[in-house]
């Protein structure tokens, strides 16, 4: 069985070089100067893993794109059966964003939209995502942002479930809405949201399997069978690594399936190749 890895990045060296990265890159055991990683390292990578496909990525914030959608689209084109692009948009200049991402949902080379709050120092209930907002509502394309604390230095208050992302779910009933990253130390609140909005979902991405919060592999045997996906956030952490303990979390197959590859292929649209 493969896997679909919902949170990848094929960084550049804008991306690495950002000194927020430190802590990160020390929790992760990389070295002070991690160089980017390319299509092949990142093909060689997922095969280690058994992932078929990753979702790759794009970070604009408010000093301009460090992995630009033009970036991403390039690495696609090196393997368009094996990578799919996560678009970014400059949340500042809306029209332009609403644009961006109609102007990118016409090729199947972008499945969803990425917004990393930290990076703005902006919850998602601000005013400048809503525009962000109705025109994925409009493409049919999921939002995908970052839910929990901040491994980089940065604050981590724009990653609160509740209230920030709840009053999105509210306005934006029809709005598909991928959190990354877990939530910790929120789980009790991701856990609501997902109960409560049926178009809330959840990936495990920057997690090793095994270091999962109880409370949501619980979640994942049961009722949310469908609603959590598998993610890395590669570079910092490999599909191999991530899954090494995967049999510990004892998911029942048809469970197992929807983790690694049903729910991420649903939601993302992901049969076929991107034309």
């Amino acid at each position: 069985m493969g896997a679909i890895d919902v949170w990848a990045q094929a960084t550049t060296p804008r991306f690495v070089q950002e000194p927020w990265m430190t802590s990160l890159l020390r929790w992760t055991g990389k070295g002070e100067h991690n160089p980017p990683t390319g299509a092949a390292e990142t093909l060689a990578a997922m095969d280690r893993g058994g992932v078929d496909i990753a979702l790759l990525s794009a970070w604009v914030g408010p000093q301009g794109p460090l992995i630009s959608n033009d970036d991403v689209e390039g690495f696609v084109a090196h393997a368009p059966d094996r990578f799919r692009g996560l678009m970014s948009v400059n949340l500042y200049e809306p029209m332009a964003a609403v644009r961006e991402i109609r102007r990118l949902a016409r090729s199947r080379t972008f499945v969803g939209v990425r917004v990393v709050p930290w990076l703005w120092d902006l919850p998602p209930s601000d005013r400048r995502y809503y525009p962000v907002y109705a025109a994925c509502v409009e493409e049919g394309l999921p939002f995908c942002t970052q839910i929990g604390h901040t491994g980089p230095l940065r604050r981590s208050e724009t990653g609160r479930p509740i209230p920030y992302l709840e009053d999105v779910l509210l306005d934006f009933p029809e709005l598909v809405v991928v959190g990354g990253h877990v939530g910790a130390p929120w789980i009790d609140e991701v856990l609501l949201l997902a109960r409560k909005f049926p178009n809330f979902h959840i990936d495990t991405s920057a997690y090793a399997v095994h270091r999962l919060p109880e409370a949501l592999v619980k979640f994942m045997r049961g009722e949310g069978q469908g609603r959590v996906m598998f993610g890395t956030n590669w570079p910092m952490l490999s599909a191999a690594r991530c899954l090494e303990r995967l049999d510990a979390l004892d998911l029942a197959p048809a469970a197992r399936a929807l983790y690694l590859e049903g729910a991420a292929r649903e939601i993302f649209r992901l049969d076929g190749a991107p034309a």
